[in-house]
């Protein structure tokens, strides 16, 4: 008999990247699945990648609430509300726990799963479900996630991260290029361009040409500045999802700041590093089937020369996969292990 579950994660890239093992997890464990997913408009690609995921209902909170009130909007709201209560599902598993997610489940018909007031980052939407769990908060977010779907299904799940990717790593050739992700959302995660300079020669001695990811406007200047003047490096044009995908699944290695797509990457089995500088690596650390380095701490970026080891080892990692597992090395340098103070 198919069970039909409807998962709640709207946002941002990397939690979505970071929730697409427990959906591996949901689809080995939980016999006839079907399993749709409600997300936000501009990342409506991650839910589809995966086979295990039946259908992607898409909300646009992002856009909405810019003009909550217009006549469009209320439309798309209602279209939205109608489409949601037309369903029957067995279990709502919300695993954002955030007052913007209720708000989705509240409009559903089927047990309502979610955390506890004490596992919960809004503890307010613990209120709104009627089976609650405990998940440790400080773990990393694919443990988390893992952990919670095991506990709304009641399964044990074991073994390394299945990101479910294929529909893109299939088929990819790995080209003689670096990924670089030199801007984020906030300006003080941006690193020093003197450092990004070292980070470039290096890659450039290895023979891989540069290929820089920007979206916006400024994101753009910054990285035609830090690439000009240098051969075989480029500011690539800016790109869907889906095409960025395939990008990063084709790279020898990818560099980037804690961002949605260094998530991807990593998620994508290539060889990631991240640098952290305001953010911690404790709870969203890069996860995924090749060699990972998470760096730095919040308050306390890596050095170039921790970044540059780690780039050495990232570019020989092909040779040091463990044959039993298929799975390569991972580690974090962060700045408590240097006896700074850990995050609150």
């Amino acid at each position: 008999m198919t069970k039909k579950i409807l998962i709640v994660r709207t946002s941002s890239l990397g939690d979505l990247v970071h929730m697409l093992p427990a959906i591996s997890d949901i689809a080995r464990h939980v016999p006839h699945a079907q399993i749709d997913w409600i997300v936000e408009e501009n990342f409506a690609e991650i839910p589809a990648w995966h086979p295990a995921v039946n259908e992607v209902i898409t909300v646009a909170h992002r856009r909405w609430r810019k003009h909550w009130w217009a006549a469009d909007t209320r439309a798309e709201r209602a279209a939205l509300r109608q489409n949601l209560q037309s369903r029957q599902y067995d279990v709502v598993l919300d695993m954002q726990a955030l007052m913007k997610s209720v708000w989705l489940v509240r409009q559903t018909h089927g047990v309502r799963h979610g955390l506890d007031r004490q596992s919960a980052r809004e503890p307010l939407a613990s209120f709104f479900y009627n089976v609650k769990h405990t998940v440790n908060f400080w773990q990393p977010a694919v443990t988390r996630q893992r952990e919670l779907a095991a506990a709304a299904f009641g399964y044990t799940y074991s073994g390394e991260p299945d990101f479910g990717l294929g529909a893109i790593t299939d088929g990819a050739e790995i080209q003689p290029y670096a990924v670089i992700m030199p801007s984020a959302s906030r300006d003080d995660k941006l690193w020093p361009v003197a450092d990004w300079h070292k980070v470039f020669e290096r890659l450039q001695e290895h023979g891989l040409a540069l290929k820089l990811l920007a979206g916006n406007p400024a994101e753009i200047a910054r990285a035609q500045a830090l690439v000009a003047g240098r051969n075989q490096g480029e500011v690539l044009p800016r790109m869907d999802l889906n095409q960025i995908a395939h990008v990063l699944a084709c790279a020898r290695v990818m560099v980037g700041l804690d961002s949605g797509l260094t998530h991807l990457s990593a998620g994508l089995g290539r060889p990631t590093i991240g640098i952290y500088k305001a953010s911690t690596p404790v709870r969203t650390p890069l996860e995924g089937p090749a060699y990972t380095a998470s760096l730095g701490e919040r308050g306390n970026a890596p050095s170039a020369e921790t970044v540059l080891s780690a780039v050495e080892q990232a570019l020989a990692s092909r040779d040091r996969a463990n044959p039993a597992t298929g799975q390569e090395q991972s580690f974090s340098f962060n700045a408590a292990a240097e006896g700074a103070d850990t995050p609150d």
